[in-house]
C-alpha cells in the first residue's frame, strides 16, 4: 500500500531546523514561532475530531460552567497567550476547567484545552500556569496528534478508537488519536505524548510565553517541582514524559533572546488561586465512578456546563467517517476475491492463515494494529476488504468481562460520530479454544458500488480475552452485499488463529 505521508523523521528534522532558525534570529529580533509543517489531516478535520472528543469529556467528566470565576480567569489568560500566535498558524482555541484534585491538563486536536483545578492550585504564580497552558497549546500548534493520524474511514476508526477506550495505545485509528495518545478511559480523556513531542511543546511553548510577557523558565520550574514531589508522580508527568533536562534546555534556548521585563503574577491569578483552593473538587477515583453511572452528564447539564463549539463551527456528526472520495472508485470483484491457497503469517499477536493474494500491512507504522487485505481493497488508510487485528487492555487497575470489553469497543467505535451500528447481539464464539464474542456491525464502505453509489459495509467484530488481561480483537470487513462471498474465507482465517 502506498504511503503518501511524510516520514516522521523528516517532519522532526524540519521542525528542528525551524526551531534552530527561530533561535538564530533571536539575538536581533527575538524568537519567532516556527512553521508547524503539514499533517495528513486537514484543519477542519482536526477541529472536528477535537469538538467530538470535547463533547465526550462533558459526558465523562465534571466541567465547570462557562460563567464560573475559574473558567473566566483561565479563558482570559488563554486569550492573552493565543493573541501572540500568527493568524495563519492559529486554531480556534478554547479553554475549559475540570474540578479534579489531581494535577493535569490536556489539549485536543483543533484547540480544545482542559485544565484541572488541581493544576491551578499547584501553580505558584501566573507565569507557571501560563507555562502549562502554553505547553498544551503547543501540542495543538505543532499538530502532534494529526501528524500521527491520517484521514481514515469508519473501518479504520475501529482499531484506534476501540483500543483507546480501553486505555491502550493500540495503533490504527484515532491512533490518529490513540497513537497521538488520546485515550478514552473511565476517567475521561488522557493524552500520552512522546519525549520528542514534549521537547517540541516545551520549545514552542517557551516562545509563546516570551511573546506574551512571561519568563519561559517558569514552565520548567513548574514541571521540575512536580517531579521532585514524593510518592507517585502526578498524572501530568505520566502523560507528558520528561524529554530530558527541561530547565537546562529552556535556559539554553532563551539565553540569546533580548532581555524583557517579565510578568510574574497578577491580582486576577491570586483571586483565582484562592478560588481554586475553595472549589469543590473530585478525585480521579470519584470521577471514574461518576463516569460509569452517568453522573457527570447529568451534573454538567444541571450546572449549565454544556459544551458549545466556538463561533463559526458546528460539531459534525459524521466528521470521522467521511464518505468515499472521488479517488476511491468501484472495485472489480475479481481484484479482491481471496485465493483458495492459504499461507501462514505472523501478524502481531497471532499466527494466522491468509489468502496468498492478500497482504499483511501496518496502517500506521508506529501502531500495533495490522491488517490483512488485497491491495485493491485498501484506499488511503481505509480498508474495504480484509481484516484488522489488534489488542487492547483495560485502564490500569480495572478489569472487564469479555462482554464489557466488547461493549466498550463498540461504544468507542461509535463515539467518533460515525454511522457504525450493531446488527443483533453479541454471541459466544470459540477462537483457539478460548470463548470470545462475535458481533456483526454495519457502517459505510470506503468504496462505492458498481454504479458509483455509497454502499453499506459489514464489519464482523470478534473479541477474545487473553490471560494477561488484554482483549484481542479481529474486524473482518467487506461491503454488505458481498459479505457472504467472503465469510467462508473469514471463517477459515479465524479457525487457523494461534496466539503467540
Amino acid at each position: 500500500m502506498k504511503n503518501n505521508r511524510t516520514p516522521a523523521k523528516l517532519l522532526s528534522l524540519a521542525t528542528a531546523l525551524a526551531l534552530l532558525t527561530a533561535q538564530a534570529s533571536a539575538v536581533a529580533t527575538g524568537p519567532e514561532l516556527p512553521n508547524p509543517g503539514s499533517a495528513p489531516m486537514t484543519h477542519q478535520q482536526q477541529v472536528q475530531l477535537g469538538l467530538q472528543a470535547a463533547q465526550q469529556v462533558y459526558q465523562q467528566m465534571p466541567v465547570l460552567p462557562d460563567n464560573s470565576a475559574l473558567t473566566q480567569y483561565v479563558r482570559q489568560l488563554g486569550e492573552k497567550l493565543v493573541a501572540v500566535i500568527p493568524q495563519q498558524y492559529s486554531w480556534p482555541y478554547e479553554f475549559h476547567v475540570i474540578p479534579q484534585k489531581e494535577i493535569n491538563a490536556f489539549a485536543l486536536p483543533g484547540g480544545q484545552i482542559f485544565i484541572n483545578v488541581g493544576t491551578i492550585t499547584a501553580a505558584s504564580d501566573e507565569a507557571e500556569l501560563a507555562g502549562v497552558m502554553a505547553h498544551e497549546m503547543s501540542h495543538v500548534y505543532m499538530q502532534h496528534s494529526a501528524k500521527q493520524a491520517g484521514k481514515t474511514q469508519t473501518t479504520s476508526l475501529i482499531a484506534g478508537i476501540a483500543g483507546a477506550i480501553l486505555g491502550a495505545t493500540t495503533g490504527g485509528v484515532w491512533g490518529q488519536l490513540a497513537q497521538a495518545g488520546i485515550q478514552f478511559g473511565a476517567q475521561g480523556i488522557i493524552l500520552k505524548y512522546s519525549r520528542e513531542d514534549e521537547a517540541q511543546a516545551d520549545a514552542v511553548g517557551a516562545i509563546i510565553m516570551y511573546k506574551a510577557g512571561y519568563n519561559p523558565k517558569a514552565m520548567a520550574d513548574f514541571f521540575q517541582r512536580l517531579a521532585e514531589q514524593g510518592g507517585e508522580p502526578p498524572q501530568f508527568l505520566s502523560d507528558h514524559p520528561n524529554p530530558g533536562n527541561r530547565e537546562q534546555a529552556i535556559k539554553q534556548e532563551i539565553a540569546g533572546w533580548p532581555p524583557k521585563n517579565y510578568q510574574t503574577t497578577s491580582a486576577a491569578f491570586k483571586s483565582a488561586h484562592a478560588e481554586a483552593q475553595r472549589a469543590k473538587v473530585y478525585t480521579a477515583e470519584q470521577i471514574s465512578a461518576g463516569a460509569k453511572s452517568g453522573e457527570w452528564a447529568r451534573l454538567n447539564k444541571q450546572n449549565g456546563a454544556v459544551f458549545a463549539p466556538p463561533a463559526g463551527y458546528a460539531v459534525s456528526q459524521n466528521a470521522s467517517a467521511d464518505p468515499p472520495t472521488s479517488s476511491a472508485g468501484p472495485v472489480p470483484l475479481e481484484s479482491v476475491l481471496p485465493s483458495s491457497k492459504m499461507v501462514k503469517s505472523n501478524v502481531g499477536i497471532v499466527t494466522i492463515s491468509r489468502p496468498e493474494n492478500w497482504q499483511v500491512t501496518k496502517p500506521n507504522p508506529q501502531g500495533m494494529s495490522e491488517q490483512i487485505a488485497p491491495p485493491a481493497g485498501v484506499t488511503g488508510n481505509s480498508i474495504g476488504y480484509g481484516v484488522i487485528i489488534d489488542a487492547a487492555k483495560p485502564p490500569s487497575g480495572q478489569s472487564m468481562s469479555i462482554d464489557q470489553a466488547t461493549q466498550a469497543l463498540v461504544s468507542a467505535m461509535q463515539s467518533g460520530g460515525n454511522d457504525l451500528q450493531p446488527v443483533g447481539d453479541a454471541q459466544p464464539i470459540k477462537v483457539a479454544g478460548v470463548e470470545g464474542r462475535s458481533l456483526e456491525l454495519q457502517s459505510t464502505s470506503p468504496f462505492p458500488d458498481d454504479n458509483g453509489q455509497t454502499q453499506k459495509e459489514r464489519d464482523w467484530l470478534v473479541t477474545v480475552p487473553r490471560p494477561d488481561g488484554t482483549v484481542a480483537y479481529f474486524v473482518f470487513v467487506s461491503p454488505e452485499s458481498q459479505f457472504n462471498r467472503f465469510k467462508p474465507t473469514f471463517d477459515r482465517m479465524l479457525k487457523s488463529v494461534k496466539f503467540q
